[in-house]
């Protein structure tokens, strides 16, 4: 009889490498570029659906960039997009800008999700007003409340050109701009750059750097910060820290040029050094351990952290 003992655990999975789908920019691609991957019944042309993306594009433009992959000679497969392409095409377009798909298959798209960073958003919105489009018409075409469309139009209002420039291609929450807001624009530059440098675009970061900020720093100093879950005495502290993190990086950031040149030259010494045998016969007979740190600096193709880390191990 089988025994009435516990069942045996399922085995570990080896972890899996997580690879984006994407390039982190996009690219410029002229139409004569673009090869089709599928193709597309003509009598979707005279589709509401199709006439509703020709109109869509005419009055603000592509709002979800097509995805291709590279081909041969400087083209590049279609991989989502083809009715935008000959939507773009039909209304004599030249050029679109296209994300760059890592792997080469199609995908299956959210259309409810928007790939456009935030800021280029608010500036296709603000091209589409300037050119006289009512903002109930992009309500319509967009499919977004008109609420909604007034607040990308007035994403950027009270942050500075400098801070604005910072973000103006990454992915970033839409609710992070009204937190910038109330900081000054040296701040909202420091902000940014943190933000740059940490490659997190979230809210809640944002907050954290809003609760670190000095009330100097503040448009209006003499207002509390209010940051849900933070009361006075854990911001004091945070901005303490803060404060000395930003002093610590600053001294990294001098040091580091002349830091990488320095390892640079040391490497290249080494790799000399180790080429020798009689050298590597020594060091291996009385300095096992010199030589071994010698070897790793020697192989060494990065400053990240791992690699550090592995100097020391």
């Amino acid at each position: 009889m089988p025994s009435k003992g516990k069942p045996p655990k399922p085995p570990k999975l080896p972890p899996r490498e997580i690879r984006a789908s994407f390039e982190d920019s996009t690219i410029d691609v002229t139409l004569d570029q673009l090869m089709p991957t599928k193709v597309v019944d003509p009598k979707v042309l005279k589709t509401h659906k199709y006439r509703q993306i020709v109109t869509s594009i005419r009055s603000i433009g592509v709002i979800e960039p097509p995805a291709v992959s590279p081909a041969e000679s400087g083209r590049y497969f279609i991989r989502d997009g083809h009715l935008r392409i000959m939507a773009l095409k039909e209304l004599g377009e030249k050029s679109v800008t296209c994300l760059i798909a890592l792997d080469d298959e199609t995908y299956t798209y959210n259309k409810q999700l928007s790939r456009m960073p935030a800021i280029q958003e608010h500036k296709m919105i603000r091209r589409a007003i300037d050119k006289g489009v009512p903002e109930e018409q992009l309500s319509e075409v967009l499919n977004l409340d008109i609420r909604k469309i007034a607040e990308i139009r007035n994403l950027l209002m009270g942050i500075c050109p400098e801070a604005a420039d910072l973000l103006k291609d990454k992915f970033v929450a839409p609710k992070v701009f009204p937190i910038l807001r109330k900081m000054t624009a040296l701040r909202q530059i420091e902000t940014a750059t943190l933000m740059n440098d940490a490659d997190t675009y979230t809210t809640t970061y944002a907050k954290a750097l809003l609760a670190a900020t000095p009330k100097a720093h503040l448009v209006h100093p003499d207002r509390p910060k209010k940051i849900k879950g933070l009361d006075d005495a854990q911001m004091a502290r945070m901005e303490s820290e803060m404060e000395g993190l930003q002093r610590e990086f600053r001294l990294v950031e001098e040091t580091y040029g002349r830091d990488v040149l320095n390892l640079t030259l040391a490497r290249g010494y080494l790799g000399t050094l180790l080429g020798n045998a009689r050298i590597v016969r020594y060091l291996g007979l009385h300095q096992p351990e010199i030589l071994r740190q010698f070897q790793k600096v020697s192989d060494m193709t990065t400053l990240s952290p791992i690699a550090a880390d592995g100097l020391q191990k």
